[in-house]
C-alpha cells in the first residue's frame, strides 16, 4: 500500500517526537526514526533535510495562551498556571522538547524560541512593564514545574492536583506580573 507524502511526514514527525522524548537529541538517530516509523532514512532526509530540521520539526509547539485581557488583573497569574498545567497534561510534545533541551542545545533554543516569541506577547499584552523580564520570571516557574512533575516525578510536586498547583504557583506569577520593581 502507497503512503501519502504528508502520512508519510506524520509517521516521521511521530516516531520523531517519540525517539527524541526518549533518547534525547543527541542518541537519536536518523536510522532509529526511520526504523520506527517503518520507512527508509533516506525519506526522512528527503521529507526533512537535516536531524536538526527534524528536530525543529518534531518541537513545534503551540503554547496556546488565552487572551488574558478579559480576566481580572489579580487572577492573571492563578490562570497563566492553570494554563499551563493543563497545556502540559494534554500534550507530551512540550516535555519531550524539554527533556532534550536539558542536553542539546538546539532543543534549548528551540525552547527559548517558543517561550520568548508565545509567552513575552502574552505579558506585554498585560501591559506589565518590563514584560522581558516578567516573561523570563514566569518561564523560570512553569519550566521548573514541569522538570519536576513530569520529568523527575519529584514527590510531592507529581502528586499534586492541579488545583494545588494553582494554590501554590498562582500567587508567584502573579507577583512576576504585577509588582512594582
Amino acid at each position: 500500500m502507497r503512503r501519502s507524502s504528508e502520512h508519510t511526514k506524520t509517521l516521521i514527525l511521530s516516531a520523531a517526537r517519540e525517539r527524541f522524548g526518549k533518547a534525547g537529541y543527541d542518541r537519536a538517530t536518523i536510522r532509529a526514526i526511520a526504523g520506527d516509523a517503518g520507512i527508509d532514512p533516506s525519506m526522512v532526509m528527503r521529507y526533512f533535510g537535516s536531524k536538526e530540521e527534524l528536530f525543529a520539526a518534531a518541537a513545534r509547539f503551540d503554547l496556546e495562551l488565552p487572551d488574558l485581557s478579559a480576566v481580572a488583573d489579580d487572577d492573571v497569574g492563578r490562570r497563566l498556571v492553570a494554563h499551563f498545567v493543563e497545556r502540559w497534561e494534554r500534550d507530551e510534545a512540550l516535555v519531550v522538547l524539554l527533556r532534550a533541551a536539558a542536553t542539546n542545545a538546539v532543543a534549548g533554543r528551540k525552547m527559548a524560541d517558543i517561550f520568548t516569541t508565545q509567552l513575552l506577547p502574552a505579558v506585554v499584552a498585560i501591559g506589565a512593564d518590563d514584560p522581558s523580564r516578567r516573561a523570563g520570571l514566569i518561564a523560570t516557574q512553569m519550566l521548573g514545574l514541569a522538570l519536576c512533575r513530569y520529568i523527575l516525578a519529584l514527590p510531592p510536586v507529581a502528586d499534586m492536583s492541579c488545583e494545588e498547583i494553582e494554590y501554590w504557583l498562582g500567587p508567584t506569577v502573579q507577583r512576576y506580573l504585577t509588582d512594582p520593581q
